[in-house]
């Protein structure tokens, strides 16, 4: 069963049981071949088998809480679980209190009968876009995996887990790109809202300002329905693709978004341009002058230094030696940032979010690669600088959407067979029931 639609449709038929999607989804995590043991941090298996019986016996009693009760799916390691440590993939919060209550958005997926797996492997404090740990190890993209491939970042072991069939979905965290970066890198969908749409109380947090909850699924409208459900919504559905007929899709002119961009990913962007238009799409380059703006407003280090050196300032003090270098020299970037320079970057950012919803405003949604390169090999990171280069490679495209407020959403559009490329789609602020149609829309187009 490829879906969570799929699977609910099984479920409500009697074709299958929770019980058998959860055995199915804890066999793989266990296989000694796979990368279970590296795209998960904790298994609740025993939980997790007793929830699926619980969710079979509500949906015999005809008391099922949703018609995806039963479907089991992870959540990332800095959500907060009611009597778990969350430790953000560092060692540093080892022995650390548990929490005293779930994040609400997983409480909301558990009362609609959503099995959790597991608490998925991540960037330490999810700041990164590379997807790599040194504590725990780091899962391979599924790509070339003989090779090892980077699963891109923060979210590297949801994107592992749903391309691996470990579960249907896997709730994420996107700051810089982190559902969408690793969503690319895997070969799944990855979505992030609008940010204010789903609350972050009870999630570790890197930056206040950016940071976004979302899913990783396998299509569009599996990450429809679990977002809709973190978003506090009733009976969330699939989304209805809108046309692709005379669906105007903007692409900024320039070398932002495409410098650096390797050749498969090149060419695989622009046949999917071209497939586009020739199913209907008005596929529109224009200029968007504020994306040279946010590097030059962000050089100083940007919200996510200065709001996670305010998180981490004492725990550094105490513990720094035991993180991991690489993210703890960007965190201590913060450091420098003083007062009057982070209100010049709320109102930079004001600006520039105002500036370039005026010009945006006339497109259905606005286009590019979720990132530039293929999967780079996990060999190729092992130097700082190129540690720091290909990141700020992958990072840069979708951090545009967490500047801007917008919501966002990457889309597998290579064919099979070939290395995994993201198709970007970035719709209005507060725009995400418009995006997740035209998003649909576009699956639909690239499927056929």
């Amino acid at each position: 069963m490829k879906t969570i639609a799929e699977a609910a449709a099984a479920l409500g038929a009697g074709h299958t049981t929770a019980a058998a999607l959860t055995e199915a989804a804890l066999a793989r995590i266990a296989d000694p071949a796979g990368e279970g043991s590296r795209a998960f941090m904790t298994v609740h298996a025993d939980t997790a088998r007793a929830s699926a019986a619980a969710m079979d016996a509500l949906r015999a009693a005809g008391r099922a809480p949703s018609p995806f009760a039963g479907i089991p799916i992870s959540i990332k390691d800095l959500y907060d679980e009611a009597g778990v440590t969350t430790r953000s993939g560092s060692v540093v919060l080892k022995g650390a209190p548990r929490a005293k209550a779930t994040a609400p958005s997983v409480q909301r997926l558990i009362r609609a009968g959503f099995v959790i797996l597991g608490r998925t492997n991540m960037v330490e404090f999810a700041f990164s876009g590379l997807g790599v740990n040194p504590h725990y190890g780091t899962p391979k993209s599924p790509w070339d995996r003989a090779t090892g491939r980077l699963p891109g970042g923060s979210s590297s072991g949801a994107g592992v887990a749903v391309a691996d069939g470990m579960g249907f979905a896997g709730l994420g965290t996107d700051t810089g790109g982190s559902c969408r970066i690793p969503a690319a890198l895997c070969g799944v969908v990855g979505w992030k809202p609008t940010a204010r749409r789903v609350t972050i109380e009870g999630i570790l947090p890197l930056s206040p300002s950016l940071d976004s909850a979302g899913p990783l699924a396998r299509s569009v409208a599996d990450c429809a329905i679990v977002d809709g459900f973190m978003a506090g919504e009733e009976n969330p559905a699939p989304p209805k693709p809108v046309p692709l007929k005379g669906l105007r899709l903007g692409v900024p002119r320039g070398t932002f978004l495409t410098d650096g961009m390797d050749a498969t990913v090149g060419a695989v962007f622009g046949r999917t341009l071209t497939r586009l238009s020739a199913a209907g799409a008005h596929v529109i380059e224009f200029d968007l002058p504020e994306l040279a703006e946010i590097p030059v407003v962000n050089a100083g280090g940007g919200f996510a230094a200065s709001e996670s050196w305010a998180w981490h300032h004492r725990l550094i003090a105490e513990k720094g030696d035991a993180y991991d270098p690489r993210v703890v020299s960007r965190i201590r970037r913060g450091a420098q940032m003083t007062a009057a320079d982070y209100i010049e970057l709320v109102e930079a950012r004001a600006r520039i979010n105002a500036a370039a919803a005026a010009r945006t405003a006339s497109f259905d949604a606005m286009v590019c690669p979720t990132v530039p390169l293929v999967p780079p090999r996990i060999a190729d990171v092992a130097e700082d600088a190129d540690y720091a280069r290909i990141n700020l490679l992958l990072l840069r495209n979708t951090s545009v959407g967490n500047f801007l407020d917008r919501c966002s959403i990457s889309i597998p559009c290579h064919a099979e067979g070939e290395a995994p490329v993201g198709l970007m789609l970035t719709g209005e602020h507060m725009g995400d029931a418009r995006l997740f149609q035209v998003a649909a829309a576009v699956e639909a187009a690239l499927a056929a």
